[in-house]
């Protein structure tokens, strides 16, 4: 299920730790987007599939200082209307080679096959 996660960072006060932030966010598994919001560039609005909030806001306060959950949703996916379909269209035909195969013939191998006796004497090992 998809999320949408608005964390407040109070300790980012220069480009640095937003970016040390970021990365920080941009780690945690199954965050696929991260960006900047809020007046002061403060929030961090970050969306994913199946993303922990606590684990983002732990991770947070360990390595850049005070973070705060503002927002915890889901987020809602754009279904495709049925009445606006391809219907008029052609339809796209792809290429095709007219010998089937499109740079030559494949280089010629050969297969030896190796023979051996049931006689013990001929082991190579002993």
């Amino acid at each position: 299920m998809k999320r949408k996660v608005v964390v407040k960072v109070s300790s980012m006060n220069g480009q640095k730790s937003r970016s040390k932030a970021l990365k920080i966010v941009v780690g945690v598994s199954g965050v696929e987007s991260a960006t900047l919001k809020g007046q002061e560039n403060d929030q961090i609005e970050v969306t994913g599939n199946d993303i922990d909030a606590v684990a983002i806001a732990t991770s947070l306060r360990k390595k850049v200082g005070f973070a705060e959950l503002v927002a915890v949703a889901p987020v809602e996916e754009k279904k495709a209307d049925p009445k606006t379909d391809d219907k008029g269209k052609e339809p796209i035909i792809q290429p095709a080679w007219p010998s089937g195969i499109p740079y030559g013939t494949p280089a010629p191998y050969y297969v030896q096959e190796i023979k051996y006796n049931d006689d013990p004497a001929c082991c190579s090992i002993m």
